[in-house]
C-alpha cells in the first residue's frame, strides 16, 4: 500500500455543481452614454482643458458659450414682465426656453433682471470623455454635438462561449467574474443578454454581463474569466 501510494476515501452521495467558464473583455455600458449638444447657436468663449480619455464628475464644466440672440429675447421678456400681464409674461418665459435657455439662466434673469448671454455647458453625468469637439473661438450651431461621455458606474463584460455549450446559457443566469488585474477577487453578476449572432470565425456566442463599478477599478479593455453557474446534480 505504501509503495503504490494508496489512498482511501469514503464514498458519499452529494451534489456536483455544473457550469462552464469562458473568457471575456470589459467594455463600456452602451446604455450609459450622454451626448452633449449646443442648445443654441453661438460662439465658444472658453474651454476648460478637457481632452478625450479624461475622467470627469457630473456637473464638471466643458465650455462657455456666448449666444448673442439671447440678449434681445431677455430684454423683451423684462419689458413684458414690467407690464404686469401674467399670460404675456408666461408666453415670453416659454419663448426663452424654446431658444435653448437653461432654467438656471431664466431663473437668474427673473431674480436680478440682468441679461445673460453666456452660459456654461456642463457634463450631465460622471465618466470618461469619449469625444470632444469644442475649441475656443469656434462657432457652434443649434444641436451640434460638443462631447460624448461614457458613464463608468457600471460596465459590460462580453464573454465568448463556444457554440456547442451555448445551450447552457440563459438571461438572468448568475456568474462569477475574475479579472487578470485583480487575482483572487471574484465579482458577481448576471447575464443581461445573449447576443443573437454567432461569431463566424470563432463559432462563439456572445454573452453580455453587467457589473457594478462603484470603485472605478474596472477599465474597458481588461481581460476577464467568467464562470457561469449551472444546475447542481446528484452524484457519488
Amino acid at each position: 500500500a505504501q509503495a503504490l501510494g494508496m489512498r482511501l476515501a469514503t464514498v458519499r452521495e452529494g451534489a456536483l455543481a455544473g457550469g462552464l467558464s469562458a473568457t471575456g473583455i470589459v467594455d463600456f455600458n452602451q446604455r450609459d452614454i450622454a451626448v452633449v449638444q449646443a442648445r443654441s447657436g453661438g460662439f465658444v468663449q472658453r474651454v476648460y482643458g478637457r481632452a478625450p480619455g479624461d475622467i470627469i464628475a457630473a456637473g464638471a464644466p466643458l465650455a462657455d458659450l456666448l449666444v448673442p440672440e439671447w440678449g434681445g429675447a431677455q430684454a423683451e421678456y423684462l419689458a413684458v414682465r414690467r407690464t404686469g400681464d401674467a399670460s404675456l409674461t408666461a408666453a415670453a418665459r416659454q419663448r426663452l426656453r424654446l431658444l435653448g435657455m437653461p432654467d438656471g439662466v431664466v431663473a437668474g434673469l427673473e431674480r436680478d433682471g440682468r441679461a445673460r448671454t453666456t452660459f456654461t455647458v456642463t457634463a450631465p453625468l460622471g465618466g470618461v470623455v469619449a469625444k470632444l469637439d469644442v475649441r475656443a473661438g469656434m462657432t457652434v450651431s443649434m444641436g451640434q454635438t460638443l462631447a460624448e461621455i461614457n458613464g463608468l458606474s457600471t460596465v459590460w463584460i462580453t464573454a465568448a462561449v463556444p457554440e456547442a455549450q451555448g445551450g447552457q446559457l440563459r438571461p438572468g443566469q448568475s456568474v462569477g467574474v475574475t479579472l487578470a488585474a485583480f487575482p483572487g477577487e471574484t465579482r458577481r453578476g448576471t447575464i443581461q443578454a445573449i447576443l443573437p449572432q454567432v461569431e463566424g470565425e470563432t463559432r462563439t456566442l456572445q454573452a453580455r454581463i453587467e457589473l457594478a463599478n462603484r470603485d472605478g477599478r474596472l477599465k474597458p479593455g481588461m481581460f476577464a474569466t467568467v464562470a457561469f453557474d449551472g444546475e447542481r446534480r446528484p452524484a457519488l
